[in-house]
């Protein structure tokens, strides 16, 4: 081995002795398991019980096959030799291939369930890192955890909620990570109870990202929150998330998935004051304090059932002014009167304003 591999003489000298150990522990099992065949697996297996653990820190798969090749090439070359006629030498050389085998899969298995080891400590550490953008932990303890799950800490962040696609973590599992995968996307997934939380990395102007991403939950509502540029700042979006889906209810028509912001009006109905507050900064305040009668003509626009003839009358205006100052509250909020549900965030955006005002919070 220190002929052949460069990396084998680089290894400290304790290390070193924990591979030459295994070696002569496999050369006594094999001497065992010449008198009891059925020995093999116990023999095989205790041989790399102890020491891979350790190894499998040091060294890789990679380098564990070159060395178990070289010690059967070792063995096929030497054992064969100590026979006394032709028949021990056929039987030696047969029982060095098939105890080859079982030393082969023996290792192979040790880094198997190292491997699952250490998968199923990161899946608690995502979920870990999940419960902890929930419930808003401090930002150093959660930055540290999904830095050792390779987050990259300043990639763009969105929470989408939902119901999980099975009962089953595994196949929830394969479910957001294949989905994942196809848009090149890093993701953070989490189960809590009845819900699937999945934390969603990089820009989501695309359309197509989101709606694939939904594929992977279960039936029924998915609900994004706003995208954030921090893993640091997911709490809101979470937040969001999770008030839109207590909400969702209330609007049986919502795409899949649909954004926390498009729930403002249902969210608010529900009690959240957060919604609230975005509607009065986003809708409210603007039309107030833009002045020149914008939030009168869109009162009045609503209070007559988006007639503008009646409207222009009402407010003894021209058509033309009423359409110029919609045209300007849209400019404003971002939202037409003229669209259904538009109108409905405008008239529930206007009333909050109202109450909030009326309880001296605004």
């Amino acid at each position: 081995m220190d002929s052949q591999f460069a990396w084998f003489g680089r290894m400290p000298a304790d290390q070193r002795a924990s591979v030459l150990l295994v070696a002569q522990n496999g050369v006594a099992g094999f001497t065992a398991w010449l008198r009891d065949p059925q020995e093999a697996l116990r023999l095989t297996t205790d041989t790399f019980r102890g020491a891979p653990r350790d190894l499998s820190r040091w060294i890789s798969l990679r380098q564990t096959v070159e060395m178990v090749r070289v010690s059967l090439q070792i063995f096929e070359d030497l054992v064969p030799d100590l026979a006394k006629d032709d028949t021990e030498r056929a039987v030696l050389s047969e029982a060095v291939l098939r105890y080859g085998r079982e030393v082969a899969f023996a290792s192979a298995m040790s880094y198997a369930s190292a491997a699952e080891a250490r998968g199923a400590w990161d899946a608690r550490l995502e979920a870990l890192v999940v419960d902890g953008i929930v419930r808003g932990d401090a930002e150093e303890s959660l930055l540290s955890r999904a830095a050792a799950l390779g987050w990259d800490p300043a990639a763009e962040a969105t929470v989408l909620v939902g119901n999980p696609p099975s009962d089953d973590p595994p196949t929830v599992v394969y479910e957001v990570r294949s989905r994942a995968a196809r848009t090149s996307r890093p993701v953070l997934l989490g189960v809590q109870g009845s819900r699937l939380v999945v934390v969603l990395a990089g820009p989501t102007d695309d359309h197509e990202v989101m709606a694939k991403m939904a594929e992977a939950f279960g039936a029924g509502p998915v609900v994004a929150g706003p995208t954030v540029s921090t893993l640091a700042e997911a709490h809101r979006s979470s937040s969001d998330a999770l008030s839109g889906l207590r909400a969702v209810v209330a609007w049986p028509e919502a795409p899949r998935p649909v954004r926390s912001t498009d729930l403002l009006p249902e969210r608010a109905l529900a009690g959240d004051p957060e919604a609230e507050w975005q509607l009065i900064d986003r809708v409210a305040r603007p039309l107030e304090e833009a002045g020149g009668s914008l939030q009168e003509t869109v009162e009045a626009y609503l209070a007559t059932g988006g007639v503008l003839e009646t409207c222009a009358k009402q407010l003894f205006v021209h058509p033309n002014t009423v359409r110029y100052r919609l045209r300007k509250a849209t400019e404003l909020t971002g939202r037409n009167a003229a669209d259904p549900r538009d109108a409905l965030v405008l008239r529930v955006a206007l009333a909050v304003g109202r109450l909030s005002r009326s309880r001296g919070l605004w």
